[in-house]
């Protein structure tokens, strides 16, 4: 056979792995009898099948408990419930990201009024600890803060990102912390332009969540909201880019490889609409494969119209 045309035949099979690659995408659920209207805006596993979720608008700060159930062939999520709130007695910061870290076994939590990450003892009290935040995360801009939290114990590294650039910039710091809670890498990314923006209605674009994986790379869910004037006809359209920071300089920025992308809306018949806030590594499956958790935000169940959904991915 021809060698370029064998180069060319490699060249599309990676390709196409790298956008489909065994990746399977899960059906959202909701289980509105168990998870009580919410704000939810991030997640990370503790294990089993316990998880800690953030409430944007809970009135103190602090995070839920959720058991999800998975399973462990399909990935598929089969049964969920909320388990209660472990609260600081604080104020709630706009709470958008969460993470565990398990070497002091405690979590911490990203609030986008502060632009600050802080720790909490898994009873929820705050310990004093937090995240030496570099002074230009000041300049977020309101409501497009810091939005995007995750830790890998593997790579004892932190990382965050804002949902939308800093004042005065046009992409993303993919800012990383190590396990002595001080900087230790900045990286730029940035995000797809917006596909909805010849038609009627209002359109926001954001990194929603970011999860870290154990070789070092970074996922990150860029999703489009596309709202109309009559809200029939909205969407959101969801897309997780794959990044290594490994693999370029520090400074510069990051080339993303498609990982999939899903799209939810809510029409005349269809109310699948689900802007999708928290994304972390849950369990393996049986043969392997990891499953991703997801779950999204209903500004508590807008107006009847929007659910508490959650939903996974199965990757190889």
């Amino acid at each position: 056979m021809n060698k370029l045309l064998v180069i060319c035949m490699w060249l599309l099979s990676v390709n196409a792995f790298a956008q489909d690659g065994g990746v399977e995408i899960r059906k959202q659920r909701s289980f509105h009898t168990t998870i009580p209207a919410g704000n939810y805006s991030g997640i990370t596993w503790l294990g089993g099948n316990t998880y800690a979720v953030v409430n944007d608008k809970a009135a103190e700060s602090g995070f839920h408990l959720f058991t999800i159930d998975i399973d462990t062939i399909t990935g598929n999520i089969l049964h969920a419930s909320e388990d209660g709130f472990r609260s600081s007695g604080m104020p709630n910061r706009d709470e958008e990201g969460i993470c565990l870290f398990p070497s002091d076994s405690t979590v911490f939590i990203g609030g986008e009024a502060d632009n600050e990450v802080l720790e909490y003892a898994l009873s929820g009290i705050m310990t004093g600890r937090k995240l030496k935040m570099p002074s230009v995360f000041k300049n977020a801009r309101k409501n497009a803060g810091l939005e995007s939290l995750t830790y890998q114990q593997q790579t004892g590294r932190f990382w965050i990102t804002s949902e939308s650039p800093l004042a005065g910039e046009d992409t993303q710091r993919l800012q990383c912390f190590n396990d002595s809670l001080v900087p230790a890498g900045m990286w730029f990314y940035k995000m797809d332009a917006a596909t909805e923006q010849q038609q009627e209605g209002r359109t926001v674009t954001g990194i929603s969540a970011m999860t870290a994986l154990p070789d070092g790379r970074l996922l990150l869910l860029e999703r489009e909201i596309f709202i109309t004037k009559k809200k029939i006809g909205s969407s959101v359209k969801c897309t997780i880019y794959v990044v290594n920071p490994q693999e370029v300089e520090e400074g510069n920025l990051l080339e993303k490889t498609l990982l999939t992308s899903f799209q939810t809306k809510i029409n005349l018949t269809a109310r699948s609409f689900a802007n999708y806030e928290g994304m972390c590594l849950g369990p393996r499956l049986a043969d392997g494969r990891q499953v991703l958790v997801l779950i999204c935000d209903s500004q508590d169940q807008y107006k009847g119209y929007l659910k508490d959904w959650l939903k996974t991915i199965v990757i190889p």
